[in-house]
């Protein structure tokens, strides 16, 4: 990164917890370039940066659909030349859909793992590039502890995830000696419209608190990080108990 202000781009910007990260980035003086696909929310979440902004604070928007997986290539050239250039770079969107449909039909599937898993790739491809070509920068992408273990309640959202967290392994050593840091987000369910009709309890994450830990793991360009942090406890207890097991503890298996 240079001398000058931090050069930001978020992608899904719109989401609840990405938005808090947005916010955090403007209060601490970024360029930042917002993308996202409905246009009214995202000048929402523009609105709010520039309220908090600190002096030289930019913030610029794009709305893009990412499940046009053609389009990604341009949507990222087009996040570099508005920042003339990028330092950080968080991919924030998913969406959970619809786990029965998509056991029924392929067809309800398919868009699960396209907009959780292909839509990303095809966004972290030409990142990548740009970035090993600067030979500096910063990735954060948003994962989750379901793609950790398939579960009946969310498997086709968790298939996405995991092979997500795959591809970010390989990406992360990829980059490694170009000096560009890939940060995986590992976040168990947040309180937040995408999880409004699910039943709440104690583990569930806040979204300002969330955010606070995206964006400090991306400053210390950790490898990995569990949010919230509870979760880097639980996960590997729940990697580690067998399947004949697990198949039999309904708060486990159950949907």
């Amino acid at each position: 990164m240079g001398t000058g202000p931090e050069r930001v781009v978020v992608f899904g910007a719109t989401s609840a917890i990405a938005a808090e990260a947005a916010v955090i980035y403007a209060a601490r003086g970024a360029r930042l370039h917002l993308v996202g696909r409905n246009a009214e929310k995202l000048e929402g979440v523009a609105s709010r940066c520039r309220r908090e902004r600190a002096a030289g604070a930019e913030i610029s928007t794009q709305a893009a659909d990412f499940a046009e997986l053609d389009d990604n290539a341009a949507v990222v050239a087009s996040a570099v030349a508005a920042l003339a250039g990028i330092d950080i770079a968080l991919v924030a969107h998913g969406d959970l859909g619809d786990q029965l449909a998509s056991e029924r039909a392929f067809e309800d599937a398919e868009p699960i793992l396209r907009v959780n898993f292909t839509s990303v790739v095809s966004l972290l491809v030409p990142l990548a590039n740009h970035l090993e070509s600067v030979r500096s920068g910063r990735i954060g992408v948003i994962t989750s502890v379901a793609g950790e273990r398939g579960r009946p309640r969310n498997y086709t959202y968790g298939a996405a995830k995991g092979a997500l967290n795959v591809y970010l392994q390989g990406l992360r050593t990829r980059l490694y000696r170009s000096g560009v840091s890939v940060t995986t987000l590992k976040l168990g369910p947040v309180d937040s419209p995408m999880t409004r009709g699910h039943s709440k309890h104690l583990l569930f994450g806040k979204p300002e608190s969330v955010a606070r830990g995206i964006v400090r793991a991306i400053d210390a360009r950790r490898p990995e990080a569990y949010l919230p942090a509870v979760w880097g406890a639980i996960m590997p207890l729940i990697k580690r108990v067998p399947e004949g097991l697990f198949q039999r503890l309904p708060f486990l298996s159950g949907r």
